[in-house]
């Protein structure tokens, strides 16, 4: 009977079990670091976590709006293979060699792309097509038309701005493994590991100091860790964490109602997300800058440290103070007001309605 066969199988798991410890399953969780959202979480804003211009991975490849980036990729693997002067195959070999470990980062890989030439195609086209990006966004790259549509002066003011977005999806991504292998076989040697990461913060932050972060997953890790870090500036000092009482009162009332208690409030030192204290009466905050990347980009991060264990939770902790003090259009004024938020999409109001995630 179909009962009986399912018992039996059961019944062997669990023997199977009892001869080895967590380990396993341990390790298998730690390969993991992009994920597929489930819908409880996206349902809520669907917009913020599905890609507008470009596919990065297999989760959304073939989609029909993207489907006209694909001819792009097909002649930035062109470019890219005419400077580097080596042939495709090298590179297909060198990532050959990590294939199961690039297809262990995606949580989960669809049995259609556990073929490894088709996965492997995917990796190379849109890894290329990443560094190309990140390079013509960086410096100069001569090889391409004037008039190209996207690696272009044109193509940098009007068309980068969504593809960096896109790259900032926890589901659009990349490993950064990819990347550093294709880099290592076009340069002839092995670069220093962060090269691909600071290429990525050039991109994201052109005019801020580039610096160590260690070892990264992929772009919205790079992000991230970029967002949270410290660029001197001061000694470290405490940090306030929003929370909230269960019967929904907030701990830290909103920010035009702690400036009316004499609280005062100032630009913290650094931009680091965790760089917000209180002393003196004085409530410092670093400064942010919205846009209208940014509700997705906070969403993303969020999603990347609710699914990956042991990311942290300090954007969700931050976000969700900002939301403590901002109530309404009235809180993003007076913090506008103190250069804490630079507003780049105009309304306050608007501002405001963003951080209640």
């Amino acid at each position: 009977m179909a009962g009986t066969n399912w018992v039996i199988e059961v019944n062997k798991k669990v023997e199977s079990m009892m001869d080895t410890d967590n380990s396993t399953e341990e390790e298998r969780w730690k390969k993991s670091a992009i994920y597929k959202i489930p819908a409880f979480v996206t349902d809520l804003n669907k917009k913020a976590y599905r890609p507008q211009a470009v596919s990065f991975g297999p989760y959304h490849h073939g989609e029909d709006h993207l489907k006209p980036m694909e001819e792009h990729k097909q002649r930035a693997l062109l470019h890219f293979l005419k400077r580097a002067n080596k042939p495709l195959q090298v590179f297909v070999d060198s990532l050959t060699e990590v294939v199961q470990v690039l297809k262990d980062y995606y949580d989960p890989l669809d049995i259609f792309w556990q073929e490894d030439t088709r996965f492997l195609q995917l990796m190379i086209l849109d890894g290329c097509f990443m560094l190309e990006i990140l390079r013509i966004a960086t410096y100069t790259l001569d090889d391409y038309a004037p008039n190209d549509p996207i690696f272009s002066n044109h193509g940098k003011l009007y068309i980068m701005p969504y593809i960096m977005r896109d790259m900032l999806m926890l589901e659009n991504q990349l490993p950064l493994l990819v990347l550093d292998k294709l880099v290592a076989v076009e340069s002839g040697k092995e670069m220093d590991e962060e090269f691909v990461s600071k290429l990525i913060l050039m991109f994201c932050f052109p005019d801020a100091p580039v610096s160590s972060l260690g070892k990264c997953l992929h772009s919205l890790d790079v992000y991230r860790k970029s967002l949270l870090q410290k660029h001197g500036g001061g000694k470290r000092r405490s940090r306030l964490r929003s929370r909230r009482h269960k019967s929904g009162d907030n701990i830290i009332r909103s920010a035009a109602e702690l400036n009316e208690a004499g609280i005062r409030f100032k630009k913290s030192k650094t931009r680091s997300l965790k760089d917000i204290s209180f002393r003196g009466g004085v409530l410092r905050l670093p400064v942010i800058v919205v846009d209208d990347a940014t509700e997705s980009i906070f969403l993303n991060l969020i999603a990347f440290e609710r699914f990956h264990v042991g990311a942290g939770n300090e954007v969700t902790s931050y976000v969700f103070f900002m939301d403590n003090i901002i109530d309404s259009e009235r809180d993003v004024a007076l913090l506008h007001s103190r250069g804490i938020i630079q507003n780049a999409i105009g309304s306050d109001k608007a501002v405001a309605k963003l951080f209640s995630l």
